[in-house]
């Protein structure tokens, strides 16, 4: 049976598959020669052959039956800790069968013990969507598997909290519906026997924070019931699995990292794409953009046949690739376009699970994804991925390059650079992505920001105990609920403390600032997508260009209070670019170090950012039409920054003049941030900077870099503690790139609210060199 989406024509013949060499071939053929070519480094993952262990003897012999084939040796060992009653990650690669390892366990559980229950919490509805289809063709009788999120229909509610053993849900659902409503699923909680947990290294940053403490309220309230589950955990490989695991759930987690799955050959290259010659002779060179890049990319694996997931870092982006792709394939083949598609998170529930059957029906022969396909959802038989700008961690990147050759074949995996620090960097050093272990998980769960308002939910749902308290963090945890308690926000009697306020606390765990904003059509109120609240101001400002599906938008009017956003359909001739400026003052400082001239804080700052104007620019040259105001209101932060001080003297003896300062120090913030990434689990997005030649604060010429989510999200710590070696790859990335007076590979931001100016590039590789030369 074949899928059909509105839009996209069933499936018809292509031209013959490609293998990886080939398909790698015919890509690097768009060069003229071998010195042109854009790849920079081609990296060869030999195949592995799998190991198999007989089933454990407690494994009943009809889920052996309904699986059909022995597991591997990780996943029995996996499977044998938790049956054994002790917390256990696993973590291995991509496509290694983390699924039967918690499945084993637990569906043991639940067809010996007819009253047992599970939960499964995965990051994303797509990720656990696809977990039930897999439950469901094993046709287990009485389990009874069920998704309990966002997109499940009230009326099928109350029967899967009635009936449902095996419950698939997301901790956005556990945190706004189930641990609030717990009175209701307190026969399902007494019966708990498996907590999963899967793809937990998602879990980072504010959002992890925050996902620990649902934990926690979750763990409280299931013993409060006389529930006493065991957690399983799934993980991509990581830095140090069992301490984050540890961290997230509060409980000692053991590791298991051994992969004994069969792994295909993967081919896997750094694709940098090439410069573009300077529109005017005074301007520097610049690269071509990498969404062009990877359509271009994508096209030819498409008309080679090749079934192809091209991940995108932005849904702009995923939607831009998406719609220069289809119009390059309809130039060569007419109508070979519709078979290409778009896929982000922000469209409607039933748009994604028809896209995600067509492409596995072989419907769509490639998907422009965002990283919403990132996650565990099985797509077999993909032949190459293509990684659209470096994912911001090692982890994301073999997640994503995994997607391919799940079958066992080989697989191809491109990475194509965007023109920005970290990626320039990478491509031109692979030992950075190619023989490292992946990162250790950044997340805090003592940030008061995420501490405070969790101690209120757990309050609203069941009277905090003193006894509690060592369950969020011991002293954290009693100075908060001191403060909340001062604030009126708790009140204490003999028996515990309690929540004061009629409604419940709204507490956000994404971080993204409030509800996400509806995006809707004037002439017709169809709703569109919904964009969140952080982004809001930058994407959906009156007269934004706002992609959706491939067709254009232009924002008519933004309010903010209801969370609407009115557009109508537009083919303008331009783009627009938002515009924003930041103000900063030092609250505290936690940690520093004297280094004479130099100094190296970690505190806490206040910023305020507003968004105050936008350019319009022409589409194809990006020439600034003009910059138009905008009214928005400021935001306000209170949040962890690392900075460094210079003094004037030594930034003389540098040889940086006064009148260099802003731009060097202005530079180095921006590369600095850009590397970031490469030493902490976070994206650029994810923190912000300033430099300034004497801030009011320090009496000094300072580079801040601070994290991006109300109290900080680890990233600022992450900084401070490797400075030397974050701050040598900056400079190191500053000094290679190949042109003259800075651009995007190296110092200019696409973020930047001051349009990159002032930038001095070779003043900040003496402001890198000096600070190195002082830092011990």
């Amino acid at each position: 049976m074949t899928t059909t989406v509105p839009g996209i024509p069933a499936a018809r013949g292509a031209p013959g598959t490609l293998g990886p060499a080939e398909l790698l071939h015919r890509m690097r053929a768009r060069s003229s020669s071998a010195e042109d070519s854009p790849i920079t480094h081609v990296e060869r993952v030999g195949a592995r052959a799998g190991r198999t262990v007989p089933w454990p003897s407690w494994v009943p012999g009809a889920l052996r039956e309904a699986y059909g084939f022995e597991p591997w040796e990780h996943q029995a060992a996996a499977a044998t800790l938790a049956h054994e009653g002790r917390h256990v990650v696993l973590a291995t690669g991509t496509a290694s069968g983390k699924s039967l390892a918690y499945q084993m366990p637990a569906l043991s559980r639940l067809l010996g013990d007819d009253r047992a229950t599970v939960l499964y919490l995965s990051p994303t509805k797509a990720l656990a969507a696809d977990q039930l289809r897999a439950l469901v063709r094993l046709g287990l009788d009485g389990v009874r598997p069920a998704t309990y999120d966002g997109d499940t229909p009230r009326e099928e509610r109350e029967w899967i909290r009635q009936h449902s053993r095996f419950v698939l849900t997301n901790p956005d659902m556990l945190h706004h519906a189930l641990l609030p409503g717990h009175a209701r699923w307190g026969t399902f909680l007494r019966r708990l026997a498996y907590v999963v947990i899967d793809e937990c290294h998602s879990y980072r940053g504010v959002f992890g924070s925050h996902v620990a403490h649902v934990l926690r309220r979750l763990r409280r309230l299931a013993e409060r019931y006389g529930g006493t589950p065991t957690f399983v955990l799934a993980s991509a490989t990581s830095g140090d699995p069992a301490d984050a695991a540890t961290r997230l759930t509060g409980l000692p987690v053991t590791a298991v990292t051994e992969d004994a799955s069969p792994r295909g050959a993967v081919t896997f290259a750094l694709w940098e794409p090439p410069l573009l010659p300077p529109e005017e002779p005074e301007l520097p060179p610049t690269r071509r953009s990498a969404l062009s890049e990877t359509a271009d990319l994508l096209t030819d694996a498409v008309v080679a046949g090749t079934r192809t997931l091209a991940f995108v870092r932005s849904r702009r982006g995923a939607e831009v690739v998406a719609t220069m792709t289809r119009r390059s394939l309809d130039e060569a083949v007419p109508g070979l376009g519709e078979r290409v598609a778009a896929y982000r998170a922000g469209y409607l529930k039933e748009d994604r699970r028809a896209l995600e059957r067509a492409l596995m029906s072989g419907d769509l022969l490639a998907l422009a994804s965002t990283n919403a396909l990132e996650l565990g959802v099985d797509l077999v038989g993909l032949d190459a991925v293509l990684i659209c700008g470096y994912p911001g961690t090692r982890a994301s990147l073999w997640q994503q390059a995994g997607r391919a050759g799940r079958a066992g074949g080989e697989a191809l995996a491109v990475l194509v650079a965007r023109d920005d620090p970290l990626d320039t960097y990478l491509v031109h050093h692979p030992e950075a992505l190619f023989g490292r272990p992946v990162e250790a998980t950044v997340l805090d769960p003592a940030n008061p920001y995420v501490l405070g308002p969790q101690l209120c939910c757990a309050a609203a749902e069941s009277p905090l105990r003193p006894s509690d308290l060592p369950l969020f963090g011991g002293t954290a945890a009693q100075a908060a609920i001191d403060g909340l308690t001062r604030s009126g926000a708790l009140r204490k009697r003999p028996s515990g403390w309690y929540w004061t306020h009629q409604g419940r606390p709204e507490v956000d765990l994404r971080g993204t600032g409030g509800a996400p904003v509806a995006v809707v059509e004037s002439a017709t109120g169809r709703l569109l997508g919904t964009v969140d609240q952080g982004s809001s101001h930058a994407m959906l400002h009156p007269g934004a260009v706002h992609l959706h599906q491939g067709t254009s938008y232009v924002v008519d009017d933004l309010d903010l209070d209801e969370a609407v956003a009115l557009v109508h359909a537009a083919e303008p001739d331009w783009s627009t670019h938002a515009r924003d400026v930041t103000d900063l003052s030092v609250v505290s400082v936690r940690e520093y170090v004297d280094a004479g001239p130099v100094g190296l804080f970690l505190g806490e700052v206040d910023v305020t950012n507003q968004v105050v104007s936008y350019q319009r620019r022409r589409i194809g040259s990006g020439e600034v039409i003009d910059t138009r105001p905008l009214d928005l209101p400021v935001r306000e932060l209170r949040t962890v920054a690392v900075w460094f001080t210079i003094s004037p003297g030594a930034l003389l003896a540098a040889g940086v003049e006064p009148a260099d300062v802003p731009g060097a120090l202005h530079a180095a913030e921006h590369a600095g941030i850009g590397l970031l990434p490469l030493i902490a689990t976070c994206d650029r997005w994810d923190i912000g900077g300033l430099s300034t030649a004497n801030h009011m604060d320090t009496q000094a010429p300072t580079v801040f870099v601070y994290d991006g989510h109300p109290g900080g999200a680890g990233f600022a710590e992450r900084a401070y503690g490797t400075a030397t070696g974050w701050l040598r790859a900056t400079r190191e990335a500053i000094a290679s790139c190949v042109c003259d007076t800075g651009c995007p590979s190296c110092v200019q931001s696409p973020k930047c609210g001051n349009g990159n100016n002032p930038l001095h590039k070779a003043k900040a590789v003496a402001v890198l060199d000096a600070v190195l030369a002082a830092l011990p």
